[in-house]
């Protein structure tokens, strides 16, 4: 995807690109020095600039040029060495966005193995020349090329590992060239300054064989140059990393490399530096050695106790993670059964509310509507009636309520009350079974017989009892006449039971009929939304019921109908007369409360 406000140079430096034969692409890709240049440093434009080239496949068009012949090419090494100046300035910096894992898997790589493969074409080039010009232009496009590998390395740590392992750069390491191992050996110095934690991460093989090459260009090397720089180098490695500084102790490859660099003349420019290293390899006892041993050991036993523990967790692991999952899980559940439980009662008290709502709503419908149909001197006493019901209702809860309340706080006095009663019962019944066994076993003693003082005694008794309580005597005339009339009064009886029975059922049946009536005139719809014969259902046969309501519709009307000043004293309760010729001869006409017609 291009990217929107592309700069203009940017574009039509492609355009030229792209219509351009082969042998004119690296020239006009020399331009963009400039206009990196021309940008400030850290800038938002040159971030913008170098996102431009890139997505126009610029630095693409780049890498393939110095994969080509140099003789190939205008301008020779001195074009080649500028466009890896301008591929390392490109390569730093850039945001790729949606291409990153391409940018930094493959362009990146590439790069910095194409800059390394330059680097021995160029150290060929200069090692077979003959002339002294051509040797200085070999050497100088040379150093550029080591610069922008590291200004690509500085920028992107992680192509670091790649390079020391490359075998193009180990072949570079082991130049026998003065000038060519110095540039090599200061460019591996200022790489470790810059990470020299990926030295551990090469394979072993190479890391002795870079160690090698230092330390044979510092003992069999004349020039000062190199020697001062392997110097440094090695004092570098020693300091950063422990374990190099014990390889050369005691590996039996660098046995003796503490008395070679003893032999070395004192007062050279490097000799604080050598001094340091030679510290370094020598050991201030002998027992230092051996802790160093030691410590290797402890090392390996906590590695083997280490693995061994964590091996123990890792089997354990499957069953606390079960357990966690399982109390996770469990408490998620309680969780959602407590907010799905207060999501019903908070569902069943809102409803709760819209019921009552919606009652209290009805209620007062259903009043407005008894008021439109009763009549304005009734209104008084149907508010009456509906608050006496009202009251009763309350009162009923009421007293539901603390009857309720009064039984839970009774209930221990109730279940004690209960306990005693059942505990009396069974002990009664106990002794009740003692006193039989008692009667049972009890042994015969007979009856014990009268006196003659006793017998006396008893018959005056007897002969009292009779005189205080004389028997009654009637005739049969007497009986008679009392039966005769106690016939007639049931008689009486059942004939007046009969009539009020009947007189009963009218009433009840009356009842039922207003209530009907009632029931209907409040689900009747008002005279304005009245249709067809709705009217007449309502319809009245009486007519003196049809009379008084004919009155009272004519008293409303003309109580309505009358001008303000004859109200003046007029109170609420009074009642106007209607003269009897202005009432309708034709009552079956008047809506008004009643039976359907038959």
């Amino acid at each position: 995807m291009k990217p929107t406000g592309t700069d203009p140079r940017i574009l039509s430096l492609a355009a030229e690109v792209a219509k351009s034969p082969e042998q004119n692409v690296p020239v006009i890709l020399l331009k963009l020095k400039e206009i990196i240049n021309n940008t400030p440093l850290g800038s938002s434009e040159l971030k913008k600039i170098k996102q431009d080239i890139y997505c126009y496949d610029l630095i693409q068009y780049c890498l393939l040029v110095l994969s080509q012949d140099c003789s190939r090419i205008q301008g020779g090494w001195t074009t080649i060495s500028q466009l890896t100046q301008i591929l390392s300035h490109c390569c730093v910096g850039l945001e790729p966005g949606e291409d990153a894992e391409e940018f930094y898997n493959e362009l990146l790589p590439s790069a910095a193995e194409n800059f390394l493969v330059l680097g021995r074409r160029l150290q060929t080039c200069f090692i077979n020349s003959a002339k002294g010009e051509e040797k200085d232009e070999l050497l100088h496009s040379f150093q550029i090329v080591t610069d922008s590998l590291f200004w690509l390395l500085g920028g992107h740590v992680q192509l670091i590992q790649n390079v020391l392992q490359s075998d193009h750069f180990l072949h570079l390491l082991q130049t026998d060239n003065v000038q060519i191992g110095s540039t090599v050996m200061t460019m591996l110095q200022n790489i470790l300054q810059i990470n020299s934690g990926d030295l551990l991460r090469i394979e072993g093989k190479i890391l002795h064989s870079i160690l090698d090459e230092v330390v044979f260009k510092l003992l069999s090397t004349p020039n000062p140059v190199i020697r001062s720089t392997a110097t440094k180098l090695l004092l570098l490695m020693t300091e950063s990393h422990q374990e190099i500084l014990i390889l050369l102790r005691l590996s039996a490859c660098y046995k003796g490399l503490r008395s070679l660099l003893n032999k070395h003349e004192p007062g050279t420019e490097f000799s604080q530096e050598l001094g340091q290293l030679i510290a370094l390899l020598t050991p201030k006892v002998h027992q230092e050695v051996e802790d160093q041993k030691l410590h290797q050991a402890a090392c390996l036993i906590q590695a083997y106790w280490k693995g061994f523990q964590t091996r123990k967790r890792l089997k354990k692991l499957p069953s606390a993670v079960i357990t966690l999952q399982r109390s996770f899980r469990s408490k998620r559940t309680k969780t959602l059964l407590k907010l799905n439980k207060q999501k019903e009662e908070e569902d069943r008290r809102l409803q709760l509310q819209l019921q009552r709502q919606r009652a209290m709503r009805l209620s007062r419908e259903l009043r407005l509507r008894m008021l439109e149909i009763v009549h304005p001197g009734q209104v008084e006493k149907y508010n009456r009636e509906i608050e006496e019901k009202s009251a009763l209702i309350i009162q009923k809860h009421w007293r539901g309520y603390r009857e309720r309340k009064n039984f839970r706080q009774q209930r221990p006095s109730l279940t004690e009350y209960k306990a005693a009663v059942i505990l009396q019962r069974a002990t009664l019944k106990f002794l009740a079974k003692c006193r039989k066994k008692k009667k049972l076993f009890a042994p015969w003693r007979g009856l014990q017989d009268l006196t003659d003082a006793r017998r006396v005694e008893l018959k005056q008794q007897v002969d009292d009892y009779l005189r205080r309580h004389p028997s009654s005597q009637m005739s049969d005339m007497t009986s008679r006449e009392l039966h005769s009339q106690a016939q007639e009064q049931l008689q009486h009886y059942l004939m007046g039971r009969a009539l009020e029975e009947r007189a009963q059922q009218h009433r009840e049946a009356l009842m039922a009929q207003i209530s009907t009536n009632i029931e209907q005139l409040m689900k009747a719809p008002s005279l304005k939304e009245a249709e067809g014969k709705e009217p007449e259902l309502f319809l009245s046969r009486s007519r003196p019921v049809a009379a008084k309501a004919k009155q009272a519709h004519l008293t409303a009307l003309k109580h309505i109908q009358a001008p303000w000043w004859k109200k003046l004293g007029e109170e609420a309760g009074d009642e106007i007369d209607v003269p009897k010729d202005e009432f309708s001869l034709e009552l079956g006409t008047l809506f008004i409360g009643g039976t359907k017609p038959p």
